[in-house]
């Protein structure tokens, strides 16, 4: 009997579920539906095609999710676990459509919850929240990826504005974002400061501004994400959020979204393991599902292990986020933990099921090739071991 229930538990194998509120089971719950019945469908056709997948930019807006645990101004203020639920379920669709979410909900919303004056959130986040406007986020630059401290985009103050100029690289929605908040650096004080893009009332953007779509990638392939190219860019001054003043502040949105990250490995990783999960128990060879073979139950057992441990990790540092607790280098640690382990179960997956897993219509390799890219994004492995081995030996070996 116990058997039986513990089969029945899929992923959920130390019964997390138990912990949730109803509030957030409602919520995974209403997402899980959207990717199943709307993602999951048409998602594979995007991916291949490089094409970004606009259809569903009003069918996740009905979802009232976008905001996560911003309260207030029209966003739903969910609890942190009920925002990294979200990101296992979009993952878990696809990493594509999740990033785009990401940038827009976590990072551009999310900058502006922590950084802009009462008056700028009340002015951006209702129409975010409603996802009426969209949001992007330029922070990478061409030359300062893991360095993004040195970014050398510049900000100039001239008369009741500034001027913009540099270039950004893999800015996710910035192609056809309504606001895009760029951080640049003041010539003046040399700190770094951020300042809100907005398209006019024609739906144009700032004459300067200009995009070129990265092309050829191997992994997130269904969301955008270009150049961006800045030449003295005119921004007013009450587009420069208020209280993002250096690069600490910068570090904020980074901490908070880093955590979402974590969570969004997760939802990749049990995608691959149910897939090949269910491949094993219906591939016949040598006259028998191979699922019954020792190297194949190694190899699940191995892929659950790990998806507990990412489950669990997650679950905790929600609580530590929720109690003002959570560090930097507690979010770098979850980080990196679930990328890697989230893309070895990827690959294990892939493995399991032979040749067939190369091929979209199974969905893991699209998984597998996400992975490799949030396995990079939001802070690489290495700053992430880097970030976590300053906190934890007092010594820094950033350089």
């Amino acid at each position: 009997m116990i058997a039986d229930v513990t089969r029945s538990l899929g992923t959920d194998y130390y019964l997390l579920d138990e912990l949730y509120t109803e509030e957030e089971r409602e919520i995974r719950d209403r997402v899980r539906a959207f990717a199943d019945a709307e993602v999951i469908p048409i998602i594979n056709e995007y991916w291949e095609k490089a094409e970004f997948p606009f259809e569903l930019v009003p069918k996740v807006a009905a979802l009232n999710i976008a905001g996560g645990p911003i309260e207030e101004y029209g966003c739903p203020g969910m609890s942190q676990v009920a925002a990294g639920l979200v990101a296992i379920e979009m993952a878990r669709g696809d990493g594509s459509f999740n990033t785009f979410f990401g940038v827009h909900s976590g990072l551009a919303m999310g900058t502006v919850a922590i950084c802009g004056s009462e008056e700028q959130k009340r002015r951006w986040l209702p129409e975010m929240a409603r996802m009426e406007k969209i949001g992007a986020w330029g922070l990478t630059e061409p030359d300062h990826g893991s360095d993004s401290v040195m970014l050398e985009t510049t900000a100039r103050r001239d008369g009741d504005g500034w001027v913009l100029n540099g270039k950004k690289r893999w800015i996710g929605n910035a192609t056809f974002a309504d606001l895009v908040i760029i951080w640049a650096r003041d010539v003046e004080d040399e700190q770094v400061k951020s300042f809100v893009l907005e398209k006019d009332e024609n739906g144009e953007h700032h004459p300067g501004y200009s995009t070129e779509l990265i092309k050829g990638k191997m992994g997130k392939r269904a969301v955008w994400q270009p150049d961006i190219y800045l030449e003295d860019v005119y921004v007013p001054d009450e587009n420069r959020l208020e209280n993002a003043n250096s690069f600490k502040d910068t570090n904020k949105v980074l901490t908070a979204t880093r955590s979402g990250v974590a969570w969004e490995a997760i939802g990749h990783a049990i995608a691959a393991y149910e897939a090949a999960l269910q491949y094993a128990g219906e591939r016949v060879q040598f006259g028998k599902p191979i699922a019954g073979f020792q190297l194949i139950q190694n190899k699940l057992s191995g892929m659950l292990a790990e998806i507990t441990n990412m489950q669990l990790m997650c679950f905790r540092l929600a609580q530590l986020q929720e109690q003002g607790k959570m560090t930097g280098p507690m979010a770098s640690l979850a980080k990196m933990n679930n990328a890697r382990k989230a893309k070895q179960v990827c690959a294990d997956a892939r493995d399991i099921m032979g040749g067939n897993g190369v091929l979209l219509e199974y969905h893991v390799a699209r998984h597998l090739s996400d992975m490799e890219i949030v396995y990079t994004y939001e802070g690489t492995d290495t700053i992430q071991s880097l970030i976590v081995g300053r906190d934890v030996t007092g010594i820094s070996a950033f350089v």
